[in-house]
């Protein structure tokens, strides 16, 4: 009887093992589905767009500049990397691997008020438009839309998108993204009765 209860107390640990490592399974598969589908909602989002040529250049001209500005505060930052960070793109790639660039580039992010989520939709929103988009200065883009943040948010439906371009624009007209898109909403609510 001891000896069975061994056998079975020792099956039952096993088991129990087993049960934990699916559920880590189970749970970073999870993760990876609902990354996956966010994913694939920002992309439908990107290129299910119907704004005018006119005002995916004036959008396109936002995330670039946003972009650059990104990509010249880590050169700015780390001097020594310049030769081999010729990109946005790839400090991004690189950041990954090194801790030094990582670092950096998350300072550089929290100086401008924006997050991972916001680069990963201008990315994707440069990705999917800039092959046709032209660059507007900021005094051709001003003549042609008095209000670009009310166009973003009445016209983008992804929130992810639209979190992104109102910060890009929060960054290069007033050199920081102050405040998050809600906190933005309500405030502009109490202004209006």
């Amino acid at each position: 009887v001891d000896q069975k209860l061994q056998v079975l107390e020792a099956q039952f640990k096993e088991l129990d093992f087993t049960k934990d490592n699916l559920t880590q399974k189970f749970e970073h598969h999870s993760k990876t589905l609902a990354n996956q589908a966010a994913q694939d909602e920002l992309w439908t989002a990107v290129l299910s767009f119907k704004f005018t040529p006119m005002e995916l250049n004036i959008l396109y001209s936002y995330v670039i500049e946003v972009l650059i500005r990104l990509h010249t505060r880590v050169l700015e930052k780390l001097p020594d990397l310049v030769r081999g960070l010729p990109t946005l793109a790839s400090i991004l790639r690189r950041k990954v691997k090194n801790k030094r660039i990582r670092v950096v580039w998350e300072s550089v992010l929290e100086e401008h008020g924006m997050q991972e989520g916001d680069i990963t939709a201008l990315c994707t929103f440069f990705v999917a438009h800039g092959n046709k988009a032209e660059y507007y200065i900021a005094k051709v883009r001003q003549m042609y839309i008095k209000d670009v943040n009310f166009m973003i948010t009445n016209m983008v439906k992804n929130q992810a998108l639209q979190d992104g371009l109102l910060k890009a624009v929060q960054v290069i007209e007033k050199g920081k993204a102050v405040t998050a898109p809600e906190e933005q909403k309500s405030s502009l609510e109490e202004l209006i009765p």
